[in-house]
């Protein structure tokens, strides 16, 4: 629906203009005044705005000016009697959409609210895709106010250019592949694939086909071709990711492909060359790895062309406010939900051992657990305040108790605290969702 303000204090113009604009598919809510219409729109939040300069108990470009302030990306469009080239000047630079002077014929005034409501739409959709590609990459958790993080990610943007190998070290969670992902969308390449890959979750004797791909009869279940990460990756970036748990025999053929940009597939008889971007990243000191032998000191030399290390959450603390704002919106939190001061506090007091993997689980949680818009100290759970020796705290009464009175006390808890969504309630519990629902069916819990 295309909700719409007009703010005049001509009533008779107010009715005239409402009606046309109604006629026209707008859904119009009407002010005489201007405190009013800034009333209006903070109630009804509308999709446009008209206002007019002479509004009685205030100035129509101080309705402007506020609005801009509160929501610059609702388009104004501001009428008056008394028009001049300053006066429309002045309107524009203080970021109205258009001046239209009065008298002014009703098409005219539909074609501007029509336009304007195009270019509104068109911005959302904008920064609504935007929001969306961010949250899917992670990049926007690459905000930063830390000067050595700053410095990182300048070196990052500047490394996006080149075709470097890049080397990613750091502490599990701390965000390795976010950083690729920004290596990528910052390079050249950043219209063709990213394509990642966790070495350490293939088995051993499946990562040469998932890496280089495989032809049909290669072995015992290949029932066709198969492409490979490297060959997905051509024109891209390939992130390799855990590159330290690579097998010896495994990073001799790696070492080699670097070197002469070729991959055969597993059972093929010809080399294919593939045009890819390699990224590393590893939670091991692959150094030490080298000198104790488990990691191949060539391989090492040619993936480090551009080391770049993330440090972990408890040495940038001061990020950790804008992380969680990312994370409110990434996990689609109602704009009023809001961490208090004292919580965020909290939050920069504890020592972060998962680094921000950990983080977005606390602030998933605490969207879930919060009595309230404002997220206090005690909707975070944190070790060693939540949880942990509960079996302890709780002391069986003499008479005992009812076990089953106990479980469906819970669960009911359990989903109003969820607001009946069963999946968050079942993660609340630390139980699968079918089992839930069994119990819910046990029970005769009616939601």
């Amino acid at each position: 629906m295309r909700t719409h303000l007009m703010n005049d204090d001509d009533t008779s113009l107010l009715r005239e203009t409402e009606y046309n604009l109604s006629q026209g598919g707008f859904t119009v809510a009407a002010a005489s005044s201007g405190k009013e219409g800034l009333a209006l729109f903070n109630t009804i939040g509308p999709d446009i705005v008209v206002t007019d300069i002479q509004l009685g108990d205030m100035d129509g470009l101080e309705v402007l000016q506020q609005i801009k302030q509160d929501a610059p990306e609702v388009p104004v469009i501001v009428i008056t009697a008394f028009g001049s080239i300053e006066l429309a000047v002045r309107a524009m630079h203080l970021g109205a959409f258009t001046f239209i002077t009065k008298p002014f014929d009703r098409e005219a005034l539909r074609l501007s609210c029509t336009k304007a409501l195009e270019m509104h739409n068109l911005r959302r959709r904008t920064h609504n895709l935007t929001e969306e590609i961010n949250r899917l990459t992670g990049v926007a958790g690459m905000e930063t106010v830390n000067s050595a993080m700053a410095e990182l990610l300048q070196t990052a943007v500047k490394v996006a250019e080149s075709t470097a190998t890049v080397l990613i070290t750091g502490e599990s969670g701390t965000g390795k592949e976010v950083l690729a992902r920004l290596i990528h969308r910052h390079s050249p390449r950043h219209k063709e694939p990213f394509i990642g890959v966790n070495c350490a979750a293939i088995a051993e004797n499946l990562i040469e086909s998932e890496l280089f791909g495989h032809v049909k009869g290669a072995f015992t279940g290949a029932i066709k071709d198969h492409q490979g990460r490297f060959q997905r990756a051509d024109g891209g970036t390939l992130f390799l990711d855990e590159i330290g748990e690579l097998h010896p025999e495994m990073q001799v053929k790696f070492l080699r492909i670097l070197q002469e940009k070729k991959v055969e597939a597993v059972g093929g008889y010809r080399e294919e060359e593939v045009d890819v971007r390699i990224i590393a990243a590893s939670n091991r000191n692959l150094q030490d790895a080298t000198s104790r032998g488990d990691f191949r000191e060539d391989l090492y030399y040619r993936l480090s062309v551009i080391p770049l290390h993330l440090p972990p959450l408890r040495e940038r603390k001061e990020d950790i406010p804008a992380l969680v704002h990312h994370f409110l919106k990434k996990h689609h939190a109602p704009p009023e939900v809001v961490f208090s001061n004292e919580a965020l506090q909290k939050l920069q007091e504890y020592d972060w051992p998962g680094n921000i993997r950990e983080l977005q689980n606390v602030v998933e949680r605490s969207i879930i657990l919060r009595s309230a818009p404002h997220i206090s100290n005690r909707d975070i759970l944190l070790p060693g305040n939540g949880t942990q020796g509960v079996t302890e705290k709780f002391q069986l009464p003499p008479e005992g108790i009812s076990l089953e009175e106990v479980e469906k006390s819970l669960i009911t808890q359990a989903l109003t605290l969820a607001k009946g969504n069963r999946s968050q309630a079942a993660r609340l519990l630390q139980i699968q969702r079918h089992v839930l629902i069994y119990r819910l069916e046990k029970f005769g819990i009616d939601q």
